[in-house]
């Protein structure tokens, strides 16, 4: 009896199959080629990517313009946490509109952190991947990251941090000159957002307005991102393409 099973084990699982082996054809989606490891150091992948990270150093205020999938948050925050890592930056301040795109939440029950959690998960999700889950939990504990939304920053003067913007396109003018202002001694700003994804009414956005003002200035980067730039799946570059 027991031969028997143990000849039908091995009859089942000859007939099992695994549907993608690394040696396929189909194993990866994306050029034949993907990186599940954790990359402590992040490279640029492309030459916009490699102006915005040598601007992000170089420049007290940096402006990212650029369409989805550019890498403009995620290079953001890697800039951010490589600074506090290295002592450069007392502490990593993070900031994003509470505007919905398209459609409403209605109420959100909770603290101010409970409300703006589905607002700020971009944000969430790229310092878990720079930082690992437990290492975030401490530092937000103990106020070295602080995530705020738009409304509850002004009057603030913010020294030795590192302060990212994110999708500023929702912002109005007003806002972002408020936000701006913000910057104190020994530390740097990034702006980031895509012009033609806002969710405000036409003509409510003050973000290409204050990057083309602001150009002239010399400590001011505006680095602008395109198709070329795009690191997700190729299909996003050629969707924005004819959308």
């Amino acid at each position: 009896m027991a031969k028997r099973n143990a000849r039908a084990a091995q009859s089942a699982q000859a007939k099992i199959h695994p549907l993608y082996t690394k040696d396929s054809d189909s194993w990866s989606p994306v050029e034949g080629y993907r990186d599940q490891s954790y990359l402590r150091k992040v490279k640029p992948r492309s030459d916009g990517q490699r102006l915005l990270m040598e601007a992000i150093e170089q420049s007290h205020l940096t402006i990212a313009l650029g369409p989805a999938g550019t890498g403009k948050t995620y290079l953001a925050i890697t800039k951010a946490v490589e600074a506090l890592e290295e002592g450069r930056v007392g502490r990593i301040l993070l900031s994003r509109p509470a505007v919905e795109a398209g459609e409403s939440l209605g109420f959100l029950p909770g603290d101010l952190q409970d409300k703006m959690a589905p607002y700020l998960r971009p944000l969430y999700d790229a310092l878990n991947d720079r930082l690992g889950a437990k290492r975030l939990k401490a530092l937000l504990a103990e106020g070295s990251i602080e995530i705020a939304p738009v409304a509850y920053m002004r009057g603030r003067t913010l020294n030795n941090a590192f302060i990212v913007i994110d999708e500023a396109q929702n912002c109005t003018y007003g806002q972002i000159k408020m936000l701006l202002t913000r910057l104190g001694w020994h530390s740097t700003m990034i702006v980031t957002g895509d012009p033609d994804q806002s969710d405000l009414l036409p003509g409510m956005s003050g973000l290409t307005d204050v990057a083309a003002r602001l150009e002239v200035i010399s400590d001011v980067s505006v680095v602008r991102l395109g198709d070329k730039d795009i690191v997700r799946h190729p299909l996003v570059a050629s969707m924005l393409g004819v959308l």
